[in-house]
């Protein structure tokens, strides 16, 4: 019976267990037995579903109790908001869920959940499963500024790629926050967002490229037939130098044709990219995760790469 009173989060309210005749003392045998587990107060999920859970994922579990616990008075923002939306949870911090007051109280930390205060404008916010979220410009804004450089930059990127904001919104929307504290470093991670990135892979290179000083690429680089027709695009051109690739595991799943297994997109995109090589003469640079992580070897090869091709 329990199962039948979880939302599609395998999130349950105490109230709504209540409602349905489950009284305290057998909540909390629920709870002892591993059935339930006690995000925070007045909110459980279902224990084989919190088990199996990955941290973004028990995030949300926690953030969509809470929002339905609180009913009109709040709105889903901030990194709650974003992962809701399908955003990147790289770099971000998930311990707390976060929830914008409507009614003007000030900020607060309260088990588990971050009860921000500000300004909310009309616009700023919208409906959806019937409650309300902050705008997807608002949300991008406000995740981004709670959130380290490399999370923010991530977030911002997803927003302007895939989350349907532009940067005209972004910019619009960081104008009217120009008397906030956080305005300045908010700012400064919007300048470095670029909507052109397709991972996350690819953005944390960009940004690992531009710390390092080392020439800048151009973004989706295109590449075509003589008779102009698009073979392809790398996630980075120098031009006349190279061609590089950011082999993130999402693009195998991204790029997959209905019905195509992952041995037939890889042959596919092994063909395109000899393809590009023909056409332009340039040697292609993959990069991988464990590139990022050993930084320094990865600069200095892809700075030899780029000074022989310019010989």
């Amino acid at each position: 019976m329990i199962e039948h009173l979880a939302d599609g989060h395998g999130v349950v309210l105490r109230r709504e267990l209540v409602r349905a005749g489950v009284d305290d003392s057998t909540i909390s045998k629920l709870r002892r037995r591993g059935t339930l587990v006690r995000l925070r107060q007045g909110v459980d999920a279902l224990g084989e579903r919190w088990h199996a859970a990955d941290p973004r994922e028990r995030h949300l579990m926690l953030a969509h109790g809470t929002w339905r616990l609180y009913d009109e008075r709040v709105a889903l923002s901030h990194v709650s908001g974003a992962l809701s939306l399908g955003a990147p949870a790289h770099d971000l911090d998930l311990s707390r869920a976060h929830l914008t007051s409507l009614y003007g109280r000030g900020d607060r930390i309260r088990a588990s959940v971050v009860h921000h205060q500000g300004a909310v404008l009309v616009d700023d916010v919208t409906r959806r499963d019937g409650r309300w979220v902050t705008s997807p410009v608002r949300t991008a804004l406000d995740a981004a500024s709670v959130s380290r450089h490399d999370g923010a930059i991530c977030v911002l990127d997803w927003f302007l790629r895939f989350g349907g904001v532009t940067e005209e919104e972004l910019q619009h929307h960081l104008a009217r926050r120009i008397s906030w504290p956080d305005h300045l470093d908010l700012a400064l991670k919007v300048s470095l967002a670029d909507g052109r990135a397709e991972s996350v892979l690819e953005t944390l290179l960009r940004l690992r490229m531009g710390e390092s000083s080392l020439p800048m690429p151009e973004l989706q680089y295109e590449v075509h037939e003589p008779s102009g027709l698009l073979v392809g695009r790398s996630d980075f051109g120098w031009r006349g130098r190279a061609l590089g690739e950011a082999d993130g595991n999402e693009k195998y799943h991204r790029f997959r044709r209905p019905g195509e297994s992952i041995a037939q997109m890889v042959m596919r995109e092994k063909r395109r990219e000899d393809r590009m090589r023909e056409l332009t003469g340039l040697p292609m640079i993959r990069f991988v995760w464990a590139d990022l992580y050993r930084w320094s070897q990865t600069a200095s090869r892809l700075e030899r790469v780029l000074l022989r091709q310019a010989a």
